[in-house]
């Protein structure tokens, strides 16, 4: 597959696990423009805090489109206080009708520490099955190692750690320098 075939959405990985009470979002750091690294240590986790309400969300995809897209979502959660899913399906409908945001490429996952969705510019706002969401070019390596885990003894943190290190062992494009965010229910 050539480089310009190549969705620019793919290039990193985000987890976030489900498990006892909390969530976990992690992602890599790496950048990647082609088949070069641009930088290995970005954050692509973040934490919101709209109207005091605490929400964690990574993307994947072109950071500045990522950074559009979660300016929007705050403006969302602002105005819905404590409706993560409300804002979400708001931003995905403007995500999916407006010519400017219809143009940006990337994916995010988003958590309130009770409900988690990925959320995409096709319109999906999506409630994961078995408490994992990934997305990226890692994403299904970390997914399937992820849900091996879970009825393990491993807390989510050990499992969205476990699976990050599988997915930057099999995907270039994802590194193991981690940003990991840990949000409990109402916390």
């Amino acid at each position: 597959m050539s480089d310009d075939a190549f969705p620019g959405w793919h290039g990193t990985t985000i987890i976030g696990v489900k498990k006892g009470g909390e969530v976990v979002v992690a992602g890599d750091g790496q950048v990647s423009l082609g088949q070069t690294v641009i930088k290995g240590s970005a954050r692509k986790v973040r934490r919101l805090r709209p109207g005091g309400h605490d929400v964690v969300a990574g993307f994947a995809g072109s950071t500045a489109d990522a950074f559009a897209l979660l300016e929007r979502l705050e403006s969302k959660l602002e105005a819905t206080p404590g409706q993560l899913q409300r804002a979400c399906v708001d931003l995905a409908k403007d995500w999916r009708t407006d010519k400017y945001l219809q143009k940006l490429e990337a994916m995010l996952i988003v958590t309130d520490g009770e409900q988690v969705y990925m959320v995409t510019g096709a319109g999906d706002v999506l409630e994961p099955e078995h408490d994992v969401a990934a997305i990226g070019s890692g994403g299904n390596y970390a997914l399937a190692a992820a849900r091996g885990m879970m009825d393990s003894d491993r807390t989510a943190e050990e499992i969205a750690r476990a699976a990050m290190e599988i997915a930057a062992d099999i995907c270039v494009y994802t590194n193991g320098n981690l940003t990991v965010e840990t949000i409990g229910a109402h916390q």
